[in-house]
């Protein structure tokens, strides 16, 4: 069964063509066939997602924004930390995939948990800040993914959370202590991805650590199912937004 659950998602990735004049729309047209056995296959792919967030320590009574929650899977990686929480925001612009996180969340009896159809650029809760907001694998796919950062700062309080995990190139002349990619990994992974409206950005670490102070960041490589012989680079970046917020 997950031999046919693969080849449905490689057809997907790979033949599928996504259509739509909206961002939402070319979602739904890429995401809407492979919703229902998305989190098989994607778990062999998205490396480092349960890490990250079960990296994070919220407060007891906190508030966590996940922006492009997809199918809800990270509210299981958090475990007993979920009751804990107030409120759980999953936020996504896909209505298959959010209907796969519906359907999570009845099933497990959360009632702090709650789906939103929402852009992830401009949703504000009704708490206003929260403690903490995440991106996992979400951030490539984001047109304008500099605003989703920006709006996740807004969002949090001062000394709140923000973790990241998602695939990336690095720049030509990374900074010092940064990993430093060839030639072919900077061209062929933003091409390979690209044709699925995933694109992979050298800023995207420069600027979160710009806007954040770094309390963690890894730059890592994992396998792509059904690709012995490659690796696929991604960061795990975990930042503070500063205690004084002078932006």
């Amino acid at each position: 069964m997950s031999f046919f659950n693969d080849l449905k998602m490689l057809w997907h990735i790979v033949l599928h063509r996504t259509r739509g004049k909206t961002h939402q729309e070319r979602l739904d047209s890429f995401y809407s066939g492979q919703a229902s056995g998305y989190d098989d296959f994607r778990r062999r792919m998205l490396h480092s997602r349960e890490e990250m967030i079960q990296s994070i320590d919220p407060p007891a009574g906190g508030v966590w924004i996940d922006l492009g929650a997809g199918t809800g899977e990270n509210a299981e990686h958090l475990g007993d930390k979920l009751g804990t929480l107030s409120k759980m925001y999953l936020i996504d612009l896909s209505t298959s995939l959010l209907e796969q996180a519906k359907q999570r969340v009845e099933h497990r009896g959360w009632t702090n948990v709650e789906p939103v159809c929402h852009d992830a650029t401009t949703f504000v809760p009704p708490e206003g800040q929260v403690d903490v907001v995440t991106f996992s694998y979400s951030l490539t796919m984001i047109p304008d993914w500099f605003r989703a950062v920006d709006q996740a700062y807004k969002l949090l309080k001062p000394g709140g959370t923000l973790g990241i995990v998602d695939f990336y190139v690095a720049r030509k002349y990374p900074a010092d202590a940064h990993v430093k990619h060839g030639w072919t990994t900077r061209s062929f992974w933003p091409l390979w991805f690209g044709s699925d409206n995933v694109f992979l950005n050298s800023d995207h670490v420069p600027y979160v650590e710009n806007k954040f102070e770094t309390i963690r960041l890894e730059e890592r490589r994992g396998k792509i199912p059904y690709m012995p012989f490659v690796r696929v680079p991604h960061y795990v970046f975990i930042g503070r937004k500063p205690a004084t917020d002078e932006a």
